[in-house]
């Protein structure tokens, strides 16, 4: 049987994003993120929120570091995974599920202020970018392009 272990959440960052570097230079930020869901009740509409934590690595550390601010709506795409560890006051298991985040994009709005020097980026991934496409075809001088197709 086929095993799938898929997460997209949509939520606001409850915290600053603090990046800490792994003992062989790889980037670490564990960020918690806030998702809200209202619902109806009869006529009294309600509100529950989930608080998760979410693990990033890599270049998604350091981009949610220089760039999410606490309160902005995140959207990340990633993995589930369960950390267990002895307790070391009382020796019982203890265990915590997480997200592994594995694409980030920043979305609008949130607690960020204007900030200076250019773009942000709108995502990042673990992997290398792929260079940007031009939305046009390219086209030669006196070309017709009439019937071709833009792809």
């Amino acid at each position: 049987m086929a095993n799938v272990n898929k997460v997209i959440l949509i939520g606001n960052l409850t915290r600053e994003v603090e990046v800490k570097t792994t003992p062989k230079g790889t980037a670490l930020a564990s960020i918690s993120l806030a998702i809200n869901r209202k619902y109806k009740v009869g006529e009294e509409t309600k509100e529950e929120v989930t608080f998760v934590e979410v693990e990033l690595w890599g270049r998604l550390a350091e981009i949610a570091g220089d760039y999410a601010k606490k309160g902005q709506p995140l959207y990340v795409e990633g993995r589930l995974k369960l950390d267990t560890w002895d307790d070391k006051e009382t020796g019982a298991k203890r265990s915590k599920m997480k997200v592994v985040g594995e694409t980030l994009q920043l979305l609008g709005g949130g607690g960020g202020g204007e900030r200076s020097g250019g773009q942000r980026p709108a995502s990042g991934n673990r992997q290398a970018s792929q260079p940007a496409r031009s939305a046009a075809p390219a086209q030669s001088a006196g070309a017709d392009d009439s019937d071709d197709i833009p792809f």
